[in-house]
Formats: structure tokens, sequence, C-alpha cells
């Protein structure tokens, strides 16, 4: 029994994985004071999946997604990897552990604003020190870039697909946690009893 538990959690979290890639595809949006810079929602099923099964289950699929992407898909190589996966990894661990021991809608958009702050200053810090050594870009300049660039769009991305997390997350939790409903089929059957009693 544990054995096609352990099977079906493995697929929805390759399912997850497929989800985020394929988003990374399809949504690209530059950011117009930085193009270089680019918004996709590809967080948003990596957050699903931290609040759905914890916060471990959420840094695996961060891992692969993020290492299929610097190394497979035309990524930014290591560099992209080291500031994807700990851009996305820090929130990622925040709502997994915030929201396992306390699963209300308080507690979610509680444990995503902490997400997002902490992803901010946090990419602010690795900006500092990791893009001058990889990028071969003078430190002051990166730092002048910081309320300009670098902390509006980590603020924008990671908030947003927070927001749409908020929005989507009870509405296919039924799905990942195996009950097969969502929160929709669960509200017509309500509708149902009450007006057939």
């Amino acid at each position: 029994m544990n054995t096609d538990k352990n099977t079906a959690k493995l697929a929805k979290l390759a399912m997850m994985t497929a989800v985020s890639l394929v988003l990374l595809f399809i949504v690209r949006l530059p950011w117009p004071p930085a193009p270089f810079l680019v918004y996709d929602p590809a967080d948003v099923p990596i957050y699903i999946t931290a609040f759905a099964f914890g916060p471990v289950e959420g840094l695996i699929v961060t891992l692969v997604v993020c290492l299929i992407q610097a190394f497979g898909l035309g990524g930014d190589g290591l560099y992209g990897f080291v500031m994807h996966f700990v851009a996305t990894g820090i929130v990622a661990l925040i709502i997994g552990t915030m929201y396992r021991n306390s699963k209300t809608r308080k507690r979610a958009i509680i444990s995503l604003v902490v997400g997002v702050i902490a992803a901010v200053v946090i990419m602010s810090i690795m900006n500092i020190i990791v893009t001058p050594i990889y990028m071969g870009a003078p430190r002051e300049a990166v730092i002048a870039m910081l309320p300009t660039v670098i902390i509006p769009f980590n603020l924008v991305k990671a908030g947003a697909n927070s927001l749409l997390t908020l929005v989507l997350y009870k509405r296919i939790s039924g799905f990942l946690h195996g009950t097969g409903r969502t929160v929709k089929a669960d509200e017509r059957d309500k509708i149902q009893k009450v007006t057939t009693e």
C-alpha cells in the first residue's frame, strides 16, 4: 500500500515538474527596465507542490526544474541554476514549512508574504555576491541596480506567482491529495444536497 502511495506521489511530483517546464516556454515576459530579466509563472506549480506535500518535495521539484532549465533548455548554466534555485527554493521552503502545521487560508497568505519578502532580501544579497563573480559586472553597478531593477523584479515575480498560487491551490488540492475532487465539485455537491433535502 505504501508503495502505491509513493508511486502516486512521485507521479504527481513529476507532473508538477512537467507543468512548470511547460510554463517556462509558453509565458515569458521581459522586464521592461531590464529585458534580460524575464517573468514566467513556472514557480506556481512549485509553490503548489510545497503547499500540498511539504518543503522537501517543493525543493525536489525546484531542483529538477532548475537543472533542466539551466543545463538542458538553453539556460544560463551554473549561474542561472544557482540564482533560480535560491529564488524559488527559499519561497518553497518557507511556505512548505509554515503551511504544513496549520493549513488555513490565513496561514497560507502569511507564508506567501514571508516567502516573497525573504526572496527579495536573499536575491538582493545573492546578486551583490554572485553576479559580479559569474557575469563580470562591477559590484558597484549591481548595487546601483538594486532599487530600480533587481528588487522590483523579484518583488513582482514572486508576488505575482504567490497570488496565482493562492487562487489556484485549493482548486486542485483535492487531486493532489488523492481525493480526485476539486473545490468546485465539493461546492456543487453541497448545493445539490441542500436543494434535495
